[in-house]
């Protein structure tokens, strides 16, 4: 059986990054890797001004179904295929990406602890932490840069939107971790530690 690792921690908190070193880390034990953000619902039924306006930090917004399907298949030594969302136009592409399966499954959101469902996989779970104008900042530079966005809807979306399902759903779900990186992708003793553990983890088979 797998062990399934959950990391989880606020927008731009630096949870990708703890995600990616601990598969390069043990990238030679095999590693499946799921990123909420592919389970985004797919709004292509709605405007893009109506796209623009959602919530994309509720938990509403996730096709959580599909993830457990997904997440199941992994647990039980089957392939799935991963959407491919596409983060300007808020819709899915109608591609997907093959995940296999492997020894350890990493699932990387800002709602894994969260979502009841998903946490009750999860073997190990962690939740990244970094301060919130760290946040911002990163946030506000990806969404323009990447994202297509403006400036004033990004700083709009997050007090409307980002700021208070941090505060009403995310930050709460800290609670559940089991562990706390502080200081986000940037903390290498922390995440040499996280390695150290799931290696440990990995050789008692769970």
């Amino acid at each position: 059986m797998a062990l399934v690792v959950g990391i989880a921690g606020g927008t731009a908190s630096g949870k990708t990054t703890v995600a990616r070193k601990v598969h390069e880390a043990l990238e030679s034990t095999g590693v499946s890797f799921i990123d909420q953000d592919s389970y985004y619902r797919d709004l292509a039924h709605l405007s893009a001004e109506e796209r623009r306006e959602v919530n994309f930090d509720h938990p509403d917004a996730f096709d959580v179904d599909l993830l457990m399907e997904h997440l199941e298949a992994l647990k039980r030594g089957q392939a799935v295929d991963k959407p491919v969302y596409d983060f300007v136009a808020s819709t899915r592409t109608g591609r997907t990406t093959a995940v296999h399966p492997a020894e350890l499954i990493l699932v990387e959101g800002i709602l894994v602890l969260h979502m009841e469902r998903v946490r009750q996989t999860l073997d190990v779970r962690i939740f990244v932490e970094t301060e919130d104008d760290v946040r911002i900042i990163r946030r506000l530079t990806r969404d323009i840069k990447e994202r297509g966005r403006d400036f004033d809807h990004v700083v709009g979306q997050y007090f409307r939107h980002v700021r208070p399902m941090h505060l009403a759903f995310i930050e709460p779900s800290k609670r559940w971790a089991d562990i706390v990186v502080p200081h986000g992708g940037n903390n290498d003793i922390a995440i040499d530690m996280l390695v150290g553990a799931l290696k440990s983890r990995l050789v008692k088979g769970r």
